[in-house]
């Protein structure tokens, strides 16, 4: 094997060049991005850097000279606009083609657009990369009314962005709670509290029905009411780029599918990364949008290019920041969990442990890394935990290993 293409400069597809390199491919290692910049992180843009706290040469992966030392061609500001898997090459937008024995697809995601009248007025906006935030940061100036639509982790960090620079910040929810898709009924109810706290304004069960403005956005209009608003920040969710793979006639269902080896349907091809749909640790198949997985998984991808397969078979993990409160949260919560509470919400210190069938399936801890640590291994080994245990702040969590 003399030539692999990596299609996506994102967290995947840089991590998948190291781990080549760093296993012993000498051949021919091509990576391809969109985007102007080098690969980069991500979570910093709707934290720390939105807020002005983290210079954008911090957000690079890797310094300009991994590139060079590990041989990796780096393509950016050109796309992939097509796979001939027949005679193994991919067409790119400057109009050449690249040949592959190996390819692999770390094509990422991108925003759900908000689909409703008004929303290609100039103030509404998007955060998925740096020029994102590069474009919403002027207006964060102090009184300026921010209208947030969705009320998951990217909403919710932008806002405890505004409202710390002083911002009138009002969050739009469609469902009931706020965080829905991810956390439990506790974990919600107590970050809106706090959110509500620091003066953020809710609309909560309540749909967005248009944008209304006219040289650009000033309310957006719900079920509910109007909210006005000098900008909005629409957060609702990603959506898989699998286009490419679809039109390559590779499998796809809720993103690229892929066996536990990061394999496709085609075995020369292997993808990673927010843009797949793999077996669960917990069974099932899932997609998940994190660096860990990112990262992990497309670990397990250079080795199955190399020959050398390994089961992906990694505890799921995410994390965000807002205020003061570092949230933590290790494996999948499903309804029907039962959950047991250690510790106290109003100390701003505390998890929620999920059992499934008495097992522990997952953890979101609030400040309290220790929980969020013994966590990880408890679900790793499929422990079984009485929760009067668990509930017991004064039994040490190490105890529970």
């Amino acid at each position: 094997m003399k030539r692999i293409v990596i299609i996506g400069a994102g967290q995947a597809g840089v991590q998948a060049a190291a781990t080549l390199r760093s296993e012993g491919f000498g051949g021919t290692l091509t990576l391809i991005g969109e985007e102007p910049y080098p690969p980069y992180q991500r979570p910093p843009l709707s934290k720390a850097y939105l807020a002005g706290d983290f210079a954008r040469e911090r957000l690079f992966l890797k310094p300009d000279s991994f590139y060079a030392e590990t041989r990796c061609d780096l393509r950016l500001r050109t796309a992939a606009t097509a796979i001939d898997r027949p005679s193994k090459t991919v067409r790119l937008s400057d109009g050449t083609a690249l040949a592959y024995d190996r390819l692999l697809l770390t094509t990422g995601a991108r925003v759900r657009k908000v689909p409703v009248p008004g929303a290609d007025l100039p103030g509404v906006h998007y955060l998925r990369g740096i020029e994102d935030v590069d474009a919403l940061r002027p207006n964060f100036r102090a009184g300026a009314r921010l209208a947030v639509v969705g009320g998951g982790y990217i909403g919710l960090e932008v806002a405890a962005v505004a409202v710390k620079h002083g911002l009138e910040v009002t969050v739009v929810e469609a469902a009931a709670r706020v965080m829905v898709r991810a956390a439990s009924l506790q974990l919600s109810a107590f970050y809106e509290a706090e959110h509500r706290a620091h003066g953020v304004k809710f609309q909560l069960g309540a749909m967005a029905e248009a944008f209304e403005g006219t040289a650009r956005v000033e309310a957006v209009r719900t079920n509910q009411g109007r909210v006005p608003a000098d900008f909005v920040l629409a957060g609702i969710g990603i959506v898989p780029n699998c286009e490419l793979a679809q039109e390559a006639g590779l499998a796809c269902d809720n993103g690229i599918a892929v066996d536990e080896f990061a394999a496709t349907s085609d075995p020369d091809i292997f993808a990673a990364g927010d843009c797949t749909c793999h077996p669960g640790f917990a069974g099932g198949r899932v997609r998940l949008e994190s660096v860990q997985n990112a990262i992990d998984q497309a670990k397990h991808a250079a080795l199955g290019m190399l020959g050398e397969p390994s089961a992906y078979r990694e505890v799921p993990w995410f994390w965000s920041d807002q205020y003061d409160l570092k949230l933590q949260i290790a494996g999948l919560a499903q309804a029907g969990d039962v959950t047991v509470l250690r510790g106290d919400p109003q100390a701003r210190k505390f998890s929620v442990f999920h059992l499934r069938d008495g097992v522990i399936a997952a953890v979101e801890a609030v400040n309290a890394p220790p929980d969020y640590i013994i966590g990880r291994k408890l679900i790793a080994a499929r422990a079984r935990v009485a929760p009067e245990r668990l509930a017991d702040p004064n039994v040490p969590v190490k105890s529970f290993i």
